[in-house]
């Protein structure tokens, strides 16, 4: 068993939301938070919601290297967090919980599982490495908080509940990054938004201010180009800034694109029929149409900002 060292390390952390899971606790609860935003102050009862959001941030540990059958291991249940040679872990950083409002009004908890951003690319691909995640997500809220999760859990169409607010914590020193070595050169992917590079339009449409943006939806329409799938997102126009810090994911099925100032735009074609028809409203029936398509090509993937047209166009 690899030996903790009583040193610490303070880091920083700015978490990046990726995606949100529900759960509800399975037995009675006292439970520290505000006592006047749970019931009985301090109780919280079988049933009560707890959401999770599991997030990014580049200065939460990373996992350590292995071969895929040692991940695999892991993923089958081996000691999947605990930090000692034999057996690969992940680490990830656990806020406190959080009194919220479900969507209902009703009173709830959320926590925020922040892991190191290169998890963050095989939970695009791989259905069962993303379970894994969650599932280490709900040990850590539960070996650190007197509450047991139930495995049952729902997907709100969110990607966080909540804002992901910055924060400095405190990890043991042998896990903190050696800031005084530079890291190896890696080989890496090509970023999966690229600015195109096309001429000046003669009637440019003027910035909109934040404030108005925030209210403006993202609207998007898709068809079949050579075989593959073209998701065409018409969005204001935008500042280089905003299009330097937008975050977009590509899942088997489903379309996560977040822009600053922007409301998040979710395509989320795992969703039943009366699920898209309800929430995707003015987009329903591309999203309808799009759902009876294959799965989305995650690895293939490529999107490109056209600037002259005001779009993000996504193959996939």
């Amino acid at each position: 068993m690899r030996q903790e060292s009583s040193f610490r390390a303070q880091v920083d952390l700015k978490p990046t939301a990726g995606f949100c899971v529900k759960s509800t606790t399975l037995q009675p609860a006292v439970y520290p938070p505000s006592p006047s935003s749970l019931p009985s102050p301090d109780h919280i009862p079988p049933g009560f919601k707890v959401f999770v959001n599991i997030a990014w941030d580049p200065n939460v540990p990373s996992p350590p290297e292995a071969d895929e059958q040692t991940i695999q291991n892991a993923m089958q249940g081996e000691d999947p967090d605990s930090p000692n040679p034999e057996a690969w872990y992940v680490p990830v950083i656990v806020s406190e919980g959080r009194p919220e409002k479900d969507k209902a009004g009703k009173p709830s908890l959320v926590f925020d599982c922040v892991f190191h951003k290169s998890v963050r690319t095989r939970t695009l691909h791989d259905p069962k490495f993303k379970l894994f995640i969650v599932e280490l997500a709900l040990q850590r809220i539960e070996a650190q908080n007197p509450l047991v999760l139930s495995r049952q859990i729902g997907t709100p169409n969110v990607a966080s509940k909540g804002p992901l607010h910055p924060r400095t914590v405190s990890i043991p020193s042998f896990l903190a990054p050696d800031r005084d070595v530079p890291p190896k050169p890696t080989a890496t992917r090509a970023p999966l938004i690229q600015e195109v590079e096309t001429r000046q339009s003669d009637n440019p449409i003027g910035l909109v201010s934040p404030s108005q943006q925030d209210n403006i939806p993202l609207s998007w329409s898709w068809k079949k180009v050579e075989g593959k799938l073209q998701i065409r997102v018409q969005v204001p126009r935008l500042a280089p800034r905003e299009i330097q810090l937008a975050a977009l994911d590509v899942e088997h099925r489903r379309i996560l694109l977040q822009i600053p100032n922007h409301p998040l735009l979710d395509i989320n074609l795992e969703q039943s029929d009366a699920e898209i028809t309800a929430s995707m409203r003015s987009s329903a029936k591309d999203a309808l149409q799009l759902k009876r398509q294959r799965d989305l090509d995650v690895e293939g993937a490529t999107a490109e900002w056209h600037m002259v047209d005001n779009a993000l166009l996504i193959t996939a």
